[in-house]
């Protein structure tokens, strides 16, 4: 099982929604949506975890990896709707993820409003069912 993705861009952050298992199989699919992220964004990143079905430790480790990264470009990582299955475990080298417990908590913290005006990108399997900011 791996991932599909929807990331959208607004002035002040991004959201990057993620939908289906973030295991060992999708953990490059997930490092290149970050990558697309960090080419076409700037601010905060929040990872929306709503859709996800859960994650196994490589999962959280391609988080963590992805904080890393975004970090080192000047960008921080907010996590919303964490998987009930497990919580991220910090590590002392990541950055700081804040986590909120939904993806409309996430944008009240900086002042956006869900429905408004973003570019947003999706993988083509992105299910049309699927909650996605924009």
């Amino acid at each position: 099982m791996t991932i599909e993705w929807s990331y959208t861009n607004y002035p002040a952050l991004g959201i990057l929604s993620v939908s289906g298992y973030l295991g060992e199989q999708a953990t490059a699919r997930f490092a290149g949506a970050v990558g697309w992220v960090e080419a076409r964004g700037t601010g905060p990143l929040i990872l929306d975890l709503t859709a996800l079905k859960g994650w196994s430790v490589e999962g959280q480790h391609a988080i963590a990896d992805a904080a890393a990264r975004l970090a080192d470009a000047g960008r921080a990582v907010e996590l919303a709707a964490i998987p009930a299955d497990g919580s991220l475990v910090p590590d002392a080298r990541q950055p700081h993820i804040p986590v909120h417990p939904d993806l409309d908590s996430a944008l009240a913290t900086h002042h956006i409003h869900p429905d408004g005006a973003g570019q947003q990108w999706r993988t083509s399997a992105w299910p049309e069912d699927t909650p996605h900011a924009g």
